[in-house]
């Protein structure tokens, strides 16, 4: 029987971030009775082939319980590919992964028993109820059937849609269809959960409160993997997280960490006390901040003016917060009618951009 002549290994990446490469070392040179001690779920150079495409490309991880890991990337980056291969959905082209020492290759029955995964689009039965969907999820899960029913009602409370509890699924928002499938994945109390866009469709308020679900979740020691495509998801859940890019980690480490490292320069937001009379007044009070920001922040440019906001953009990253907090507070005791200022880091979207922009290149 011909082989196929596609490689199985993992290509080389040039110019590999430091982070994504101490994780690398990390994990292929640290024996695996050491990792399983240390992680709950370990990859080591995971790596998938459809054909000749190359989807992801050698991953290497390690998560401990407690620790929410955030996987960031826009849409083909090959998050869910790697969903697929960590519940066995898909068959892996190279390397492995470890789930509380099992592998997902070989004992992938086992792996099973152990994990909870919300699909990126619900699997869901239309003609049953939220409550009979639970229940029968509990049955499959081992659950007695006497513990069922108070199962269902207690995560249709922590994830807030108890009313919605005896509706048929065909009945239900995108909104709740999503809080039910991720109710799905904590059934049977699994060690490792799999959150694959968990709040799609969601409004601002229900997805505030799934937030705090899952950080109390993450709390009882649960080791939760999710995607997201929003940043101010990973900043609210996340204890590290990865940017993906054409299958690959392009930087990985905390939210601060990430800021810090790859975020170019400050904010500056200034809010101008509201002029009495017309535009034409108010064009000449902020004529004196203008001046002032352009003396003492040569490289600063005025990225938006609406109304009473200014906001700056800061590119020298070498000036100490105290100097700038300083020279803010003296534009303030100046009598240069500035009501109220903010002086933030560039944000983990930015940062996100700057990686995501290299999505379609050839590797």
């Amino acid at each position: 029987m011909q082989q196929s002549n596609f490689p199985k290994n993992p290509k080389d990446v040039i110019n590999e971030d430091s982070d994504v490469l101490a994780e690398k070392h990390q994990i292929r040179n640290t024996s695996q009775s050491e990792l399983f001690q240390n992680y709950t779920m370990v990859l080591s150079d995971l790596t998938k082939y459809y054909k000749d495409f190359l989807a992801v490309n050698g991953l290497c991880l390690g998560v401990k319980s407690y620790e929410c890991f955030g996987l960031l990337g826009i849409n083909g980056a090959g998050k869910t590919t790697t969903f697929k291969m960590l519940t066995g959905d898909e068959a892996i082209s190279h390397g492995d992964a470890w789930v509380q020492g099992n592998s997902i290759k070989t004992e992938i029955k086992q792996v099973q028993k152990l994990i909870g995964y919300c699909p990126q689009f619900d699997a869901l039965l239309d003609d049953l109820t939220a409550r009979e969907t639970l229940q029968m999820f509990s049955l499959l899960r081992g659950i007695p059937l006497q513990q069922c029913s108070s199962l269902a009602e207690k995560l249709a409370l922590d994830f807030n849609f108890s009313r919605h509890l005896d509706k048929q699924v065909k009945e239900l928002s995108g909104g709740n269809k999503r809080k039910l499938s991720t109710s799905i994945a904590l059934i049977g109390d699994p060690p490792v959960v799999y959150l694959d866009e968990p709040t799609t469709g969601m409004d601002p308020a229900t997805k505030r409160y799934l937030w705090n679900a899952l950080c109390r979740v993450r709390d009882s020691g649960k080791t939760i993997v999710l995607t997201s495509h929003s940043m101010e998801e990973c900043e609210a859940l996340c204890t590290r997280l990865a940017i993906m890019v054409n299958g690959n980690f392009k930087c990985l480490g905390s939210t601060q960490h990430l800021k810090s490292k790859f975020a170019e320069g400050y904010t500056i937001t200034i809010k101008v006390k509201k002029p009495e009379n017309s535009s034409a007044a108010h064009h000449s009070e902020t004529q004196p901040i203008e001046h002032f920001i352009r003396d003492n922040f040569p490289n600063s440019q005025l990225r938006e003016k609406h109304e009473e906001l200014l906001t700056y953009y800061i590119s020298d990253k070498s000036v100490p917060w105290s100097k700038m907090f300083g020279l803010l507070e003296e534009a303030k005791r100046r009598d240069l009618n500035i009501e109220d200022y903010s002086l933030g880091q560039s944000s983990l979207e930015q940062v996100f951009l700057t990686f995501t922009k290299h999505q379609f290149t050839t590797e």
